[in-house]
């Protein structure tokens, strides 16, 4: 195993990070911004107003994700587990 095959599978786990965390975040962003305008205009300065949603709607989508993460998790994993079977090449 050489580095190129190393910062192979460095950049396979990111990538694979990126796509189980940022639809989540991306979500938890917009309505986070969406809530915080929305206090802006208002002039509603309440703390529990931008937080309950927000957890809200992260669990919501951690739960309509969560086939998808679990999906691209295991493919990752049997692909990590076929390489070292193989000999890590």
């Amino acid at each position: 195993m050489g580095p190129s095959d190393v910062l192979e599978i460095v950049r396979e786990a990111i990538i694979v990070t990126l796509k189980m965390g940022a639809p989540v975040m991306l979500i938890g962003l917009t309505v986070g911004l969406t809530i915080s305008l929305i206090q802006a205009l208002t002039q509603i300065q309440e703390m529990t107003l931008a937080f309950i949603p927000k957890i809200l709607v992260i669990f919501l989508s951690l739960l309509l994700l969560g086939p998808f993460m679990l999906s691209t998790l295991t493919v990752f994993t049997n692909q990590m587990a076929a390489r070292i079977v193989s000999g890590g090449g």
